[in-house]
């Protein structure tokens, strides 16, 4: 394909990525505030310096001493803690660093994607929720349309493994339809955007019916290629191809 034809494609799909990735928060967000109705606290794994306290607390009130994190880069932990945030600094593919029900709430948003051992962490998951507690998960589907078709053209796709070279990125031998303004920092000792094991949606469905979680709901975003236009129909659907899902599971 002409150098101009996929910058066309790339501006196509960033439109689509955009909206699902706003649809995809939108739901979990929604689902998270309303595990705050009964009270009791949460648990953000992957909580970088706090941002989803930020959000979360346009729609509810949510005091600090509800709100906890887990977030592995120093610099983004420390930076959360300054603001009076309980983030600790701490690996989620080692465990999850409390005691076992002691949340109303977990959630991990875009996070299980950059995990190595992503069913360890969600059987920590499970072990740190009180009876009852809701899981929210917001994370890449392996098992798309746009992967398969991306896989055929020799490319490699955003919602899958990323290579440990920035150069690659750049070069855009992988088909990247994120925001341009992520900082590229796959090289680092602790990467923020480098995807590790991406799952599909039926696979996270029955492992989280494996693991005893009752209630597992399942949510598709962005059905790639159709447009936005069709995106609410298909993705009710099909949502077992769509780019992103939300999982929302109870113990």
């Amino acid at each position: 394909m002409a150098a101009g034809g996929e910058r066309l494609l790339q501006e196509y799909f960033k439109r689509i990525y955009t909206r699902t990735m706003q649809e995809a928060y939108r739901t979990a967000a929604e689902n998270i505030v309303a595990s705050l109705q009964g009270g009791g606290n949460l648990l953000d794994c992957g909580a970088n310096s706090g941002r989803m306290y930020d959000i979360l607390g346009q729609d509810v009130t949510l005091l600090s001493s509800q709100y906890f994190g887990v977030e592995w880069d120093r610099e983004s932990a420390e930076e959360g803690q300054r603001r009076g945030l309980q983030i600790a600094c701490a690996d989620l593919n080692k465990g999850i660093p409390h005691e076992s029900a002691t949340f109303s709430c977990v959630f991990a948003l875009s996070v299980l994607e950059h995990l190595l051992n992503g069913c360890k962490f969600l059987k920590e998951c499970h072990r740190v929720l009180q009876p009852g507690g809701k899981l929210v998960l917001l994370t890449p589907n392996i098992s798309t349309y746009f992967t398969a078709a991306l896989i055929l053209m020799g490319k490699m796709p955003s919602s899958g493994p990323h290579p440990d070279s920035d150069a690659l990125l750049q070069a855009e031998e992988v088909f990247k339809v994120s925001s341009d303004h992520l900082h590229f920092d796959t090289e680092r000792d602790t990467p923020v955007h480098r995807h590790l094991v991406v799952f599909s949606y039926r696979v996270l469905r029955d492992y989280l019916t494996m693991l005893g979680f009752s209630e597992v709901r399942g949510y598709g975003f962005g059905l790639y290629p159709f447009p936005n236009s069709l995106q609410p129909l298909l993705e009710r659907l099909d949502p077992y191809h769509c780019h992103q899902m939300v999982f929302v599971a109870r113990k």
